[in-house]
Parts: structure tokens; C-alpha cells; sequence
């Protein structure tokens, strides 16, 4: 059984950007070790002969391929009608 502290709930809190009452550490211990209890009883299972599940739907990714196409036509060609260019490349507004 492993035991969390207060302080350990606190420095999870200041990691995680969570400010805590200190109404609220005993709640938060209380369940960090519940998680922690279900974990350890989780790794205590015999898992032994069964295969690892990843994908539980049966969908597969549909993929293909990469193919280079010749449209014929150059990066000049491509470009004259561009509204603004630097460099051979489209320009366009900053996006933040």
C-alpha cells in the first residue's frame, strides 16, 4: 500500500497550477490513494498468454501511398497570379 502525504498533494497541485484550500488536501490525499490502491490492485492481475488490445473497433487507418504528380506547370507559373509573394513562396498574413 503506498501512502501520500500532504506535501505530495501540494506539489502536485503547484505542478499542476491547482491552488488548494487547505480544507481540500485531505480530500485530494484521501483520493490520490484510492488511485493509487486500484492501480497497485490492477497490477496485480495475471495477465500472462493474453494479447495486448490497441484497437478494440477493427478500423484500420486507409492510407496510400505518396505519389509525386507533374502538373507541368513551374513555380513561376504557379506564382504569377499569387496576390503577394517573398522569395518564391506565397506570402500571407501572420497568423497568431
Amino acid at each position: 500500500m503506498s501512502t501520500i502525504s500532504l506535501d505530495d498533494v501540494k506539489k502536485v497541485a503547484e505542478l499542476s497550477g491547482v491552488i488548494l484550500a487547505d480544507d481540500d488536501l485531505e480530500k485530494f490525499r484521501a483520493q490520490f490513494e484510492e488511485i493509487i490502491n486500484y492501480i497497485e490492485k490492477l497490477q496485480s492481475v495475471d495477465v500472462t498468454g493474453l494479447e495486448p488490445t490497441y484497437q478494440v473497433t477493427g478500423l484500420k487507418n486507409v492510407t496510400r501511398p505518396d505519389e509525386v504528380i507533374d502538373y507541368g506547370l513551374s513555380r513561376q507559373e504557379l506564382l504569377k497570379n499569387a496576390p503577394q509573394q517573398l522569395n518564391g513562396s506565397l506570402k500571407v498574413e501572420r497568423v497568431l
